[in-house]
């Protein structure tokens, strides 16, 4: 199987990958100095740099890159390391490049009214797609959102059942009322989307939390939820929410630690600290 042909296949099914390529090798090794192998994001493999525990650790470091989405330099010494695998490394050593082919993390907007049009612009120049769900056609259009990469124009229902958020998705939750705002956070915390972002004032998050623990929601399926969405930057009209929103979303997705220490609330004791529903 051709590694290029590969990348451009898992590609086509919204799957990222890692290439690891040989870059420098020192002494003897059991394959070419320019080796590649393609790691899927399962942990199967294309090709391969030589086999042996060193090929191993590639391949979980791989996995890391991928999930991390930056690259990574391996080194492997077969003299400073005597319990790796000699299948691998024949007496020499090398340097491996594993390097990310990630698609774009998706977002799914629940909601196409101002703040939503506002996120969706943010959100596309950040390198995010977006998908949008409303039951309102006059909101949910190409007029409006050209480069979505879905419109869902449905009840929120049959919009829920047409759409499948995978484990890098991103929800938004910005429907024009509390009943509906608690439909979709119902729905969104059976998947498993990386984040779910839902506005609202103290009074509204803290009321959807408790209804949704009073019918049995477990604790741990609020883990992904940050509400009220986006990062405090005191931010109120659509514009400034959306910025403070695909902020906190590129501090998930590139998990920086200074913006990720304040943004989770627990059930019990929500962080309620910005947007009103406008």
């Amino acid at each position: 199987m051709d590694i290029y042909e590969e990348i451009v296949h898992l590609r086509r099914e919204g799957r990222s990958c890692a290439l690891a390529t040989i870059v420098n090798t020192q002494g003897s090794i059991p394959s070419f100095a320019s080796a590649k192998m393609l790691v899927r994001d399962d942990g199967s493999i294309v090709g391969t740099i030589g086999g042996g525990g060193a090929e191993f650790e590639v391949i979980k470091a791989a996995l890391e890159v991928i999930d991390e989405e930056k690259s990574r330099l391996v080194h492997f010494d077969l003299n400073k390391r005597p319990g790796i695998d000699a299948g691998m490394v024949c007496g020499g050593s090398l340097e491996i490049y594993v390097e990310p082919l990630v698609v774009a993390p998706v977002v799914y907007i629940f909601g196409a009214g101002h703040v939503g049009l506002s996120t969706y612009r943010a959100a596309r120049a950040a390198g995010f797609e977006v998908v949008i769900a409303d039951e309102r056609e006059a909101f949910a259009n190409r007029q409006r959102y050209p480069e979505a990469q879905e419109i869902v124009v449905d009840a929120l229902d049959a919009a829920m059942a047409r759409v499948a958020p995978g484990a890098n998705a991103y929800i938004l939750i910005f429907t024009p009322s509390h009943m509906t705002d608690l439909q979709v956070l119902r729905w969104a915390v059976t998947t498993p989307a990386r984040y779910i972002g839902m506005m609202g004032s103290k009074r509204k998050v803290t009321g959807i939390f408790h209804e949704l623990q009073k019918e049995g929601v477990p604790p741990e399926r609020f883990k992904a939820v940050h509400a009220p969405v986006g990062l405090d930057i005191g931010a109120q009209p659509p514009e400034e929410i959306a910025v403070s929103v695909v902020a906190e979303m590129i501090a998930i997705r590139r998990r920086s630690s200074t913006a990720q220490a304040h943004l989770r609330m627990e059930p019990s004791q929500p962080d309620v600290r910005l947007h009103e529903v406008a």
